[in-house]
């Protein structure tokens, strides 16, 4: 209980945060992650990646990422958020180009996303090999490559299904506003995953394996 009550505090110092960044800052920020993340030899070999398409506001843009990578031939899945069994659960179902990207409808929280309508014959990440890379949204991470999410659980519980389907793991990768990267420890818990390495707005880039 104390550790859902620290995240849940931090959760809202952080949407504090969010409140007082400008959008040029966010803008600026987002060509200088953007670019690090592209030069990544993770990303530049992967063949699947799955990637957020990111709110208006309070996180780095992925749009660049996106295109870059469907220009580059790669794979590119993005999240889905429906129903099963009445719980919410997240697929990764692939987005096959641009205009298509283009045409997607903002949801409740302005995020661009696939309506039920565009969903059959859509492939699975599940259907197909698999993912090479994640990238990973989140509201705060740190040094410890723990990441505190929205609170909704969906990447985490992603990527415990993931890894029964398959025993090896997509390489994880954080895109983080450099007022998200905090000094201090995240809470977490024993089902929370931790990141790989962190892509920071400032060109910062942190790897958990050096």
């Amino acid at each position: 209980m104390a550790l859902q009550t620290a995240k849940r505090d931090l959760r809202k110092r952080m949407r504090g945060v969010f409140e007082n960044l400008s959008s040029a800052s966010i803008i600026q920020q987002s060509v200088s992650a953007t670019s690090r993340f592209l030069a990544l030899s993770e990303y530049q070999n992967a063949k699947s990646i799955a990637v957020y398409l990111s709110m208006p506001a309070g996180e780095l843009s992925t749009r660049n990422i996106v295109q870059d990578a469907l220009q580059n031939g790669k794979n590119v899945y993005i999240p889905y958020i429906h129903k099963v069994d009445q719980l919410s659960t997240m697929d990764m179902l692939a987005l096959n180009s641009m205009a298509e990207f283009e045409s997607l409808q903002p949801d409740k929280w302005g995020i661009p996303s696939l309506q039920p309508t565009q969903i059959p014959g859509r492939r699975n990440c599940f259907d197909a090999t698999g993912l090479d890379l994640i990238v990973m949204p989140g509201m705060a991470f740190d040094q410890g490559f723990r990441r505190l999410g929205h609170g909704k659980g969906y990447y985490d519980h992603f990527l415990t299904r993931y890894s029964k389907w398959s025993n090896k793991m997509p390489f994880l990768v954080a895109l983080s506003l450099q007022e998200q990267l905090l000094p201090e420890d995240i809470p977490v818990m024993d089902h929370d995953w931790l990141i790989d390495a962190v892509v920071v707005g400032d060109g910062r880039y942190l790897d958990r394996r050096s």
